[in-house]
């Protein structure tokens, strides 16, 4: 991921229209996705984010998971999925592929 802008524009099209746009003298910028629908997100990315490729995987996650729970998907699944090896492109509203699969012994408790 040596290119941000290219990273960004990667985890996010064809689905959205990615709009990366200079906000401030600091470096920080303005990442707009759209679709035929509008607006779908909006996140300002600091330089310090921009310039780390830890922290801008960290921040393309965060978004999609975002966007994922704005239209309805399972907390729960995209969790699973982003700590499965960081495996998140199929987040964003549809099923996680390698989503982790766990099971959970029944509790019981007594008043």
């Amino acid at each position: 991921m040596d290119n941000p802008f290219q990273a960004l524009s990667d985890a996010f099209q064809p689905e959205y229209r990615v709009n990366l746009s200079i906000q401030r003298l600091d470096g920080s910028i303005m990442l707009t996705l759209s679709n035929e629908r509008g607006v779908a997100a909006k996140r300002m990315i600091t330089a310090e984010q921009r310039n780390d490729p830890k922290r801008m995987r960290r921040l393309i996650e965060s978004i999609k998971f975002g966007m994922a729970i704005e239209q309805g998907g399972s907390a729960m699944q995209m969790l699973a999925a982003m700590t499965d090896a960081g495996n998140v492109e199929k987040l964003g509203g549809k099923p996680a592929l390698h989503a982790a699969t766990t099971q959970t012994a029944p509790v019981s408790a007594s008043l």
